[in-house]
């Protein structure tokens, strides 16, 4: 193992998932003997560690892990590869018996397939914001809807009263875009999805854009919160604006046998992952 230079592997875990170390440390023993750096990146614990494009980032839990992962291999242009370890696993392709040979595979060529991401900007924030599956504008507290005026463009489209109002990617297109009544979306299709969640008196239908869209969701009361892929990153006050447009890169996620959606679809609703 490797820490503090740069390496060729990167395992992502959480620190309480004792298991993904447990395989972390065993297939990375299985990659030192055939010459290959690596190390554990503790997600909830540990300072970002160095990557560059060369270097693949192996998720080792839940969509929820791989999603950090995810963030972190997209700020360095770095590939990315899912590990099913957690109960939902609609974006993991690799089961935990073939993690060494697939990460082998993946190193000794640069098959990925690119996945749409989102850059989105707030107001008195510098920089942009990231998110692989979906920004999702919600309600601050239990009861009350939150109002959302939606943008394409320089056009107003629809005016929701819901309890959220979320864009989502086709990678999003699984998880809370799906959840919410939204369509499922192939990956290679270059499109977001406008898509309100338990709207009132209104259309519930998505919207599908191209990805060359700008969308602006704009709160017209105080009662917002923004969420990038289930995390917080900031709040709207009334009149305010959360702008959202395809990021300049992809996520490059390492491709597999069971990265085809169908493939995904099938196992996920038979297990009920859905």
């Amino acid at each position: 193992m490797t820490n503090g230079t740069m390496v060729n592997v990167v395992f992502t875990a959480f620190a309480s998932r004792e298991d993904a170390h447990a395989l972390a440390h065993e297939v990375g023993a299985v990659l030192a003997s055939h010459g290959v750096s690596w190390e554990l990146h503790v997600l909830d614990r540990d300072p970002a560690p160095a990557l560059d494009r060369a270097s693949l980032v192996v998720s080792l839990g839940g969509d929820g892990t791989f999603l950090r992962s995810a963030r972190l291999a997209h700020g360095a242009d770095a590939r990315v590869m899912g590990v099913e370890l957690g109960r939902v696993g609609f974006l993991l392709t690799v089961p935990p018996v073939a993690v060494a040979e697939e990460v082998r595979r993946a190193m000794a060529d640069d098959n990925c397939v690119n996945r749409l991401a989102l850059s989105l900007a707030l107001p008195g924030q510098a920089g942009v914001a990231f998110a692989l599956n979906e920004v999702l504008v919600s309600r601050v507290e239990p009861g009350r809807m939150v109002r959302v005026q939606t943008f394409v463009d320089d056009d107003q489209y629809l005016t929701y009263n819901a309890d959220g109002v979320m864009v989502a990617t086709p990678t999003g297109s699984t998880g809370h875009n799906f959840s919410a009544g939204g369509p499922v979306v192939d990956n290679e299709l270059p499109v977001m999805l406008l898509t309100p969640v338990a709207p009132h008196f209104t259309i519930d239908r998505t919207i599908v854009v191209a990805d060359t869209r700008t969308i602006r969701l704009e709160a017209l009361d105080g009662n917002a919160v923004v969420l990038a892929d289930g995390s917080s990153i900031g709040a709207l006050q009334a009149g305010q604006s959360v702008v959202v447009t395809k990021a300049e890169r992809p996520v490059r996620v390492i491709a597999t046998n069971q990265s085809k959606l169908v493939n995904r679809l099938r196992k996920g609703l038979r297990e009920g992952h859905a």
